[in-house]
């Protein structure tokens, strides 16, 4: 279900994932990279100066930041207070992972396992060996001038409190932020303030493209409410004309992918609760209240209104205005319970209705590919079928219809284990006519990483908060972005 919405993301907003919060980092694994070659370290010796440094930046900023402030604190604050002793840095403690009680990070490159995909899009570091090396962009000498007492620190054993003070520099609320500059131009495809699209290659151009909607969304709707970064996006580019009207937007390479890819997530998101809720309804972990197919239907057949789908799509709120999405989705979800089933039904037919009223990228992206299982294609075409029919009849196919699919994934992703016997990657099994689950599943979004570009375009001074928390463009961001002030 999520593939579609993946793959359009990885496209739309190459550089960022999920789970890279702060520009620092990037330049931290371009440092280790010029530091680990200067060196000519092998892997092993290079993956223990990062083991210890990402440890060390943890400890300062515990020490230093403060929990509540933006833009947050580093990475394994929590895990590293393990190794302090006051503001006394167990460092060779903290970044073991052989006989290690805490480990900061179970994984053996720790957080550049996170940053090496994104570190490489952007060619500030490359992976070898599972540890980073140069990229195509050379690490500043200002860059290497920050990280030098963190990579000088990372060889002693114990840190005391003094050593870990005059790391403050490297705390992520410090004041100056000497990797900003350099990392503004490589986020936003700029040299010397400008951009010359023949410079950069597809993957810069479409980041920046990204940037520059998020931008102009802010201009257009940062006033309105206190909202996400994905909500100003939404609220510019998903619904209402500006995406095509606009004089900036409508110049944005891939806006009217991002209104495909912002509908789409609606009606993938209503199926990963729909699901979730489907294991929740099984029972407990360990299989003891398993469920018959029957009592499986009925747990979505039951809240269903005793209606045909027809007078239920009649109830829907309006697709379109002027030509345009209007924001149907929203509507719903207003003050509405997201675990609600009748609620993600209703979105998965507003999905299917959109499928006639798109068209061009937008269509294109907020389809997929037309042989995805569940897409909005799937859905109208059971709204054909089921139109003049009670909709919980459409409440029993589609319980039938997410059984199924989780059985084409478990059998997909079903492989040997250790001892040459199968391993069904699933949480839900059915035996003897009877399903039972050991663990439930996730309902959360997918994330689009629009917050985390929004997160990094006020890192590099591009976006703000203001003080009531409402968000705008800044001087630099119009500038280097040229989507007006």
């Amino acid at each position: 279900m999520e593939a579609p919405v993946l793959r359009a993301i990885e496209l739309l907003v190459p550089g960022i994932s999920s789970v890279t919060r702060y520009v620092r980092y990037y330049v931290l694994y371009a440092a280790l990279g010029a530091h680990a070659a200067d060196h000519d370290l092998d892997s092993a010796a290079s993956l223990r100066v990062l083991r210890r440094s990402e440890v060390v930046l943890a400890a300062v900023s515990r020490l230093h930041d403060d929990p509540d402030a933006w833009p947050g604190m580093g990475h394994a604050v929590d895990e590293v207070r393990h190794s302090l002793d006051g503001d006394v840095l167990h460092t060779d403690a903290a970044a073991r992972m052989e006989d290690a009680d805490h480990p900061y990070s179970p994984r053996r490159s720790g957080f550049w396992s996170q940053y090496l995909g994104p570190s490489t899009v952007l060619v500030t570091a490359v992976n070898e060996g599972d540890v980073p090396r140069p990229g195509r962009h050379e690490c500043p000498p200002e860059i290497a001038a920050l990280f030098a007492p963190v990579l000088s620190a990372a060889g002693d054993d114990v840190l005391d409190g003094a050593r870990l003070r005059m790391l403050a520099p490297l705390a992520m609320q410090a004041p100056e932020r000497p990797e900003v500059p350099g990392m503004r131009g490589l986020f936003t495809a700029t040299h010397d303030g400008l951009h010359d699209p023949q410079e950069w290659r597809p993957d810069d151009r479409r980041r920046r493209a990204t940037f520059r909607m998020l931008g102009r969304a802010v201009v257009l709707h940062g006033g309105d409410a206190v909202l996400g970064w994905e909500e100003y996006a939404r609220s510019a580019v998903a619904f209402g004309p500006e995406a095509e009207n606009d004089p900036v937007l409508r110049g944005v390479a891939n806006v009217l992918g991002w209104r495909g890819l912002l509908l789409r997530n609606y009606s993938v998101s209503a199926w990963r609760r729909l699901w979730a809720a489907l294991v929740r309804s099984i029972g407990s972990h360990d299989g003891e209240a398993d469920r018959s197919l029957d009592e499986l239907r009925a747990w979505l057949v039951d809240p269903m209104p005793a209606t045909s789908l027809r007078a239920c799509l009649d109830e829907l709120p309006d697709t379109m205005s002027g030509g345009h999405p209007a924001p149907a989705e929203r509507q719903i979800m207003q003050d509405a319970d997201r675990r609600d089933p009748v609620v993600n039904v209703r979105l998965l037919l507003i999905g299917g209705r959109r499928v006639g009223e798109l068209s061009g990228e937008a269509r294109t992206t907020f389809l997929g590919a037309q042989n995805d299982i569940l897409n909005p294609l799937w859905v109208a075409r059971l709204i054909d079928d089921f139109a003049d029919r009670p909709v919980r009849d459409l409440a029993v196919r589609l319980v039938d219809d997410m059984l199924a699919q989780a059985r084409r994934i478990a059998l997909a992703e079903t492989q040997p284990d250790a001892n040459g016997r199968m391993k069904v990657f699933s949480r839900v099994h059915e035996r003897g006519g009877r399903f039972y689950k050991t663990g439930d599943e996730g309902d959360g979004d997918i994330g689009t990483r629009l917050h985390q570009a929004g997160d990094f375009a006020q890192q590099l001074g591009l976006l703000a908060r203001a003080d009531d928390g409402t968000a705008f463009l800044k001087p630099l961001g119009a500038e280097l972005l040229e989507v007006g002030e």
